[in-house]
């Protein structure tokens, strides 16, 4: 009797915490206008509740979560209480198919394995090429156009690599054909989920049918004929019991990673070279890096590993222009945080954006400062989990390699080679939807540096 009336007990405090503070805003649709068309929505609560606070967004009550200790709580210490699959809605599981972001553990850790290969160690050095003859193509386009929107570009240019390293596309009408195909199916990210032929959502599950298909067809080519591209690695990769991955696994996570690698590596690369333009003393030293690595000779593996000042660059634009602003997860198990407790069958999200621009982890939160990530003040190693734009935990991006990689392949030969400068009159606020970018899209003016500009090359 006595064990039984201390478990009522517990059971009784447990259940006695309170909800986090916080708002449900207006009768069904709660605060979900204000949460997609304000930017600040999660710093604006905040400063009024503090690091954890509720809500009621997208159809369900909700909890925000903010700090380097809560996304270390919801991605790593209690990553069991939450649910990648449970806080995607239902259409984008029909759209995307059974990917690494639907997969519960067990399943996502095994599928992981399996995938890694692709993404990592030799794999990449048989991109390099590849990429590298990508980005000069568009370099030479660039030039010859003079002035141009670079967002659109860069989206281009980044599917390009991601579609012939992830999709076998061949340059010409295949590769428009899988850009209008994949144009298609992002579109019905957002739309209302009505399935019939002549709706959006409707072509967005034809354009997915049809990428499917290619994947296939792609597979069963490198099944017979192995190239150096990741379909061609994923096909040949064996776990520990010598299992691969069937068709129906390699197909929804090639188009997953499609998604990944491509919407948020155009998103940085845009940040990263309105950043340069908008601070010349970064740009620079930068581009000085870069000169000096030139007189070596051409752009090879051996040089990517040898840029501290542009992978500093990049973490700055990571930290700063994060592409992605929250993450959700489903609530499986209730838990308590701070003091309060989350019920079970709620959503919780962590804020990447305002982590990043917590002031316990960084100085001058607003200032594009790549010099913060330099050894000496190292601003991202006082919190483990500040700095979260690729994810962290065991669940982190699996592409981040592959992104870092193309990154530093682009700007370096943009630094080594070209200048620009930002185009007047243009507005330069950054639209958070559907991924960060400058609302006007960043135009420019492009040309080749002159050689007297330049230490070598």
């Amino acid at each position: 009797m006595g064990v039984l009336k201390n478990m009522s007990l517990l059971l009784k405090n447990t259940m006695s915490k309170p909800l986090p503070p916080g708002s449900f805003g207006l009768p069904i649709i709660g605060e979900t206008l204000s949460f997609l068309n304000d930017p600040d929505f999660v710093e604006k609560r905040q400063e009024k509740y503090g690091l954890i606070f509720k809500t009621h967004i997208l159809g369900r009550p909700t909890v925000g979560m903010v700090g380097p200790e809560a996304n270390r709580f919801i991605l790593s210490s209690h990553m069991h209480h939450f649910s990648w699959r449970d806080e995607m809605p239902a259409h984008w599981r029909e759209l995307w198919g059974e990917s690494l972001s639907f997969q519960e553990e067990e399943k996502n850790k095994r599928n992981r394995r399996l995938l890694k290969p692709a993404f990592h160690g030799k794999a990449l050095e048989g991109y390099l090429e590849t990429m590298e003859c990508i980005t000069q193509s568009y370099l030479t386009k660039w030039e010859a156009m003079g002035t141009f929107t670079w967002f659109g570009e860069m989206k281009q240019l980044t599917f390009e690599i991601a579609s012939v390293l992830l999709l076998g596309s061949e340059p010409g009408a295949m590769k428009t054909r899988l850009s209008q195909w994949y144009s298609e199916l992002s579109a019905g990210d957002l739309t209302i989920p009505l399935g019939l032929p002549w709706t959006p959502y409707g072509r967005a599950l034809q354009a997915r049918d049809r990428l499917l298909a290619h994947i296939e067809g792609v597979v069963r080519d490198r099944q017979q004929h192995p190239t150096k591209d990741a379909l061609s690695i994923l096909v040949q990769t064996r776990d520990e019991e010598g299992n691969s991955l069937s068709m129906e696994e390699i197909k929804p996570n090639a188009l997953q990673i499609l998604f990944a690698g491509h919407e948020t590596t155009t998103s940085m690369l845009t940040s990263l070279v309105m950043s340069l333009a908008q601070h010349p003393t970064v740009w620079k030293q930068a581009q000085n890096e870069q000169d000096t690595l030139a007189t070596e000779g051409p752009l090879n593996l051996e040089q990517l590993r040898r840029m501290p000042y542009l992978e500093q660059v990049l973490k700055e634009v990571e930290r700063l222009y994060p592409p992605v602003a929250v993450e959700f997860r489903g609530v499986i198990e209730s838990f308590k945080f701070n003091g309060y407790q989350v019920p079970k069958g709620w959503q919780v999200f962590f804020s990447i954006k305002a982590t990043h621009k917590d002031r316990r982890c960084y100085s001058d939160i607003e200032q594009f400062d790549p010099d913060r990530f330099s050894p000496e003040r190292a601003e991202h190693k006082k919190y483990d989990f500040s700095l979260v734009g690729f994810g962290g935990g065991p669940r982190s991006c699996l592409g981040q390699a592959f992104a870092q990689m193309e990154m530093k392949i682009v700007v370096a030969h943009l630094l080594r080679n070209y200048t620009w400068e930002l185009l007047p009159h243009q507005n330069l606020t950054m639209k958070h939807i559907p991924i960060l970018h400058p609302r006007s899209g960043l135009k420019v003016q492009f040309r080749k540096r002159s050689g007297g500009d330049k230490q070598g090359s």
